[in-house]
């Protein structure tokens, strides 16, 4: 039940694709069934209806975090859920070229999908948006994030309206159009951005802790309103705030990392009716949050992986039912159409990882291997 509650919230406007091939397909089983139906008058067979289903997965890999150019491996694997078969650098091999360093988020509008390359240093301006055909994994344009004073340092990704609002660690929002793939805005909003989230028509983005781009403004999530692009306030958080995630009811929870051991983490709930922090619990040992509607995936520190209440703020039971072992839990992510979820095991965080999808009995399906340090997960659908 848990797990049914997640998909049916969730938006499939992001997620969902059906391949040129499925609609061809069909168009070429309609032609056909007329044709025969002008040339004889017998019964048509009955052909049953063609299923739309998951038929690949793409993962993101950050790979291995480094400050030197090229060499933190960061990647884009692909598994073809039909012939059970991974590409673990399905993005070079289709590219020709790397895909860069330090990748972070990885997310789909449309039929494109969008890679966040972080980079190195704001002075090797190695900062980039990907901009990756669904159905072929191949490029469409390579956006340069930087300009004469460095990199933007990008991070995280959300999309609304045509347009793409990206997190930076330089303090600014970059706005883009998703139609012609240009930046139009840039807006200055606070400190090592993170994590954003959408909700009553305005831009929540965390301004977290980095000791590499030291800021005053460490301990707040910034808000943007959307239709003129200019920033509200700040609401107060407890210290070094990285992830967010929205619920049905418009509320924000905020997960803080603190300032170890000194400092301990929270999580905080916010409210975009009033712009307000509503309250401050423990941030219950987590290291990764994720909502959609009233629930959401929480992976502890102890490496355990739970549902989360959004209702209540507390966390539920144990998401994996079997005996699966996942040695170093690192992201979750829902196929809302399936009704699975997928869990990012980075093992050593050196050496490849594996992805596991598990059914919304919370049995595994199946798995395959990945690049260094799997994170995100993005899905094909056809028929």
């Amino acid at each position: 039940m848990i797990i049914n509650t997640i998909y049916n919230k969730h938006n499939l406007n992001m997620n969902t694709s059906i391949t040129k091939s499925g609609r061809s397909f069909l168009f070429l089983a309609t032609a056909g069934l007329l044709s025969l139906s002008a040339c004889k008058k017998d019964k048509l067979p009955e052909i049953p209806p063609q299923s739309l289903s998951t038929v690949g997965v793409y993962v993101l890999n950050e790979g291995t975090y480094s400050s030197t150019t090229g060499a933190s491996a960061s990647s884009i694997s692909y598994y073809d859920v039909v012939s059970q078969k991974v590409e673990i650098d399905y993005f070079k091999k289709q590219n020709n070229r790397a895909l860069g360093d330090n990748a972070n988020d990885l997310k789909q509008y449309g039929s494109k999908i969008y890679c966040v390359v972080t980079g190195t240093t704001q002075s090797a301006k190695d900062s980039y948006l990907e901009v990756i055909s669904e159905s072929t994994g191949k490029s469409l344009k390579r956006i340069a994030f930087s300009d004469e004073n460095g990199g933007f340092m990008p991070r995280n990704i959300v999309f609304d309206k045509n347009k793409a609002y990206i997190s930076g660690y330089d303090g600014k929002i970059t706005r883009l159009d998703t139609a012609s793939l240009t930046i139009d805005s840039r807006l200055l909003v606070g400190g090592a951005l993170e994590q954003l989230a959408i909700a009553k028509n305005k831009i929540y983005v965390t301004n977290s802790v980095h000791p590499s781009f030291p800021s005053p403004i460490n301990s707040s999530v910034s808000v943007v309103d959307i239709a003129t692009f200019t920033k509200l306030k700040e609401i107060p958080t407890a210290l070094n705030p990285r992830a967010i995630s929205a619920t049905t009811s418009g509320d924000l929870f905020v997960l803080t990392s603190g300032d170890f051991p000194t400092i301990p983490g929270t999580i905080d709930r916010l409210s975009s009716t009033s712009d307000t922090r509503l309250s401050t619990g423990s941030d219950l040992g987590l290291s990764f949050l994720s909502i959609t509607g009233t629930t959401g995936f929480a992976i502890g520190y102890a490496l355990f992986i739970k549902s989360f209440d959004a209702n209540t703020g507390t966390l539920g039971n144990d998401l994996i039912k079997d005996a699966t072992v996942i040695k170093a839990p690192y992201a979750v992510t829902a196929d809302a159409f399936e009704k699975t979820f997928y869990v990012a095991d980075a093992k050593d965080y050196s050496s490849n990882g594996m992805m596991f999808c598990f059914g919304a009995d919370g049995k595994a399906k199946f798995s395959f291997e990945t690049g260094i340090s799997p994170k995100l997960a993005v899905f094909k659908y056809g028929y």
